[in-house]
């Protein structure tokens, strides 16, 4: 039986109940122990809370908060009117740090539980604004015939609907305060059904907005969306397809974001990945650089580079930098961006990361030091197989999920050879149970 059918929606409301809270799960809900394990949102460690159950799982229940009987001393008011229906934030009822703490906890029980091992050293936690932060983000938008207009927003918070906000607190400026525009302009194009979703990219230089569309606007509505770009500031592109569909309204300059402390330019497209978190990912950058510790006859080897945010720091010192990406795109635009920043000492490689080539020429090394920066899922065994084979001194993985961290730095620590000399969170994500975090290795 499928999990959507095991589950029931209970009919009605539910029986008031009163219990303690005792976590919290991943995403940030509250755990409460009451015969079947309850996930209550809005509920926090310690906390005394009543609550109904709204749905029955197998092997847990979801929960209402209903009310908060007593409050842990961490609470604090909720900043953004939309806190608790959108599906952006889901902490932010509390402190920033104790959600530090609560991030720095998972890392460590991870670490203990999953890879069996503690670093001599836990590096203090990075961290940067926790408001008006978030340069990347994917909008929803629909049309809702029965509210006669446009919403635009995260999808809300365990449903699959659009979130009607006027105003974003963690977006960066000036989108945060665009929410309501976007929806007003959205429902007066002629297409107002056709505009799924909108991709948002703030640069140092810009702002633009990638408007997916299912039909092609009329001559009418590029000129309404060219009278909001030109309002308010920004760059208005359209996407019909896939990536290599993007077309911009108006040509302008390539957008870029700078890394000062190393005196670099890095292009991007719209659509391209980049660290979300700007100022944390200036941050981010030079403590890589300051524990991996490359030097003139340093050879580094930096896997999932992206377009070079790592890479191109690290040839700022080292002797010789590989980056290998496996998005062609992002490789031709890090080879730009090493060009740009007068760069001879950075070559960059596609590569299938997932299934790498052990005859691989980038592969051969040998290498003093590797970077990873995996997605979510980690890195492949056969791809820490081959790092361990290049017999690199200092080996730093930056990582977006602790679950997959923990479980490649087992592999790298008892399979491999490594000891964990040190690890600590990075707050990328303010307000989200998102733990990112950093742990460097050492040859024993």
């Amino acid at each position: 039986m499928s999990g959507r059918a095991a589950a029931r929606a209970i009919a009605g409301r539910g029986e008031r109940e009163t219990a303690q809270v005792a976590g919290l799960t991943h995403d940030g809900q509250g755990i409460v122990r009451a015969g079947k394990t309850v996930f209550v949102a809005g509920a926090l460690p310690g906390e005394t809370v009543s609550f109904e159950r709204t749905r029955r799982h197998r092997q847990h229940d979801e929960g209402r908060l209903l009310e908060v009987l007593q409050a842990a001393a961490e609470r604090v008011t909720p900043r953004c009117a939309h806190f608790g229906v959108c599906g952006g934030c889901a902490l932010q009822h509390l402190a920033p740090e104790a959600q530090l703490a609560l991030k720095e906890k998972e890392l460590r029980d991870n670490l203990e539980r999953v890879a069996r091992v503690k670093p001599r050293t836990w590096l203090p936690p990075l961290r940067g604004p926790v408001w008006e932060y978030r340069r990347r983000a994917r909008l929803g938008a629909k049309y809702v015939p029965k509210k006669g207009k446009v919403v635009v927003g995260f999808r809300e918070r365990l449903a699959p609907y659009v979130a009607d906000l006027t105003h974003c607190d963690v977006l960066a400026p000036p989108v945060g305060a665009l929410i309501q525009p976007l929806a007003e302009l959205l429902g007066a194009l002629d297409i107002r059904q056709q505009v799924p979703q909108i991709e948002v990219a703030v640069a140092d230089n810009a702002t633009a907005l990638v408007l997916r569309v299912l039909k092609t606007p009329s001559e009418e509505d590029c000129g309404r969306l060219r009278e909001f770009a030109a309002r308010h500031a920004v760059r208005l592109l359209l996407q019909s397809g896939g990536l290599d569909s993007v077309e911009e309204l108006a040509a302008g300059p390539a957008l870029h974001y700078t890394l000062p402390a190393f005196d670099l330019t890095l292009d991007f497209r719209p659509t391209d990945f980049v660290q979300v978190n700007g100022a944390v990912n200036q941050v981010l950058v030079a403590r890589a650089l300051d524990l991996l510790r490359p030097e003139p006859q340093s050879r580094v080897l930096d896997l999932y580079c992206g377009l070079g945010n790592f890479t191109l720091a690290l040839a700022r010192s080292a002797g010789h930098v590989v980056g290998v990406e496996g998005e062609a795109g992002l490789v031709e635009r890090a080879r730009h961006n090493a060009q740009r920043n007068g760069l001879a000492n950075a070559e960059f490689h596609v590569g299938d990361l997932s299934k790498p080539e052990l005859t691989a020429g980038w592969l051969r090394g040998p290498y003093t030091h590797v970077l990873l920066d995996p997605p979510r899922v980690g890195a492949a065994p056969e791809m820490l197989a081959a790092v361990a084979r290049t017999a690199p001194e200092r080996v730093l993985y930056v990582s977006c999920h602790p679950g997959s961290l923990a479980r490649d730095l087992a592999a790298l620590v008892h399979e491999h050879g490594f000891i964990l000399e040190s690890a600590g969170v990075v707050d990328m994500f303010p307000h989200t149970a998102h733990v990112e975090s950093m742990a460097l290795l050492v040859r024993s």
